[in-house]
């Protein structure tokens, strides 16, 4: 026992070392991330405003849009959400962005628009969403303005959510539970209606 009490006093200083620099590692690898992000969503916006400067005359169109490219930008104030909206719903967009449900309306437009972020990041805001928050969201075309009406928990299959409707409507989409660990089971559903004093 004492033999081995003091080969574990020799080679402790070496694994606080090797676990000290370890955390170093990913504690750079974190904050390199979130300064790429932040970068990102600075660049974006910059883009977003030259866009609007450049097409303040043109009336919103419905159109498809290649994925990654750049729709708009989604503000919840209450909650603190502030995050460039980009086309598509692959990992890749959704790392860098808040993405548009392809086949779902566009911001602003007739039907429902589907919106998807990931929960520790983007969205995290929305575990505090409730019923009367406003949402604005700024596209090339238009500035409109959401109510939230409802929040509710849904299974991962359940694409009902996303079903076309008459009005403007708006659905963001997160994993749930928030504070799961690993690939969260739910989905955590936030519908909102388009309020009435809309800016073009």
């Amino acid at each position: 026992m004492i033999a081995i009490s003091r080969t574990w006093s020799r080679h402790l200083p070496w694994l606080e070392r090797a676990l000290f620099a370890l955390a170093a590692v990913l504690l750079g690898w974190y904050v390199l991330q979130q300064l790429s992000t932040v970068y990102d969503q600075a660049v974006s916006s910059r883009e977003l405003e030259t866009i609007r400067m450049s097409t303040a005359s043109l009336p919103p169109t419905a159109r498809m849009l290649p994925t990654g490219s750049l729709v708009g930008r989604i503000e919840i104030p209450r909650l603190g959400v502030s995050a460039i909206v980009r086309e598509g719903d692959d990992t890749s967009t959704l790392h860098r962005s808040v993405g548009h449900i392809p086949k779902t309306a566009l911001p602003g437009q007739a039907g429902n628009s589907g919106l998807a972020g990931h929960r520790d990041t983007f969205f995290r805001g929305l575990r505090n969403a409730r019923a009367g928050d406003r949402i604005t969201i700024t596209t090339p075309n238009s500035t409109s303005s959401y109510v939230i009406r409802s929040t509710r928990v849904v299974e991962p299959d359940d694409v009902s959510v996303l079903n076309p409707t008459p009005g403007r409507t708006l659905t963001l989409v997160t994993c749930y539970p928030f504070s799961y660990i690993g690939a969260a089971p739910k989905r955590f559903i936030v519908q909102a209606e388009i309020a009435g004093d809309q800016r073009q």
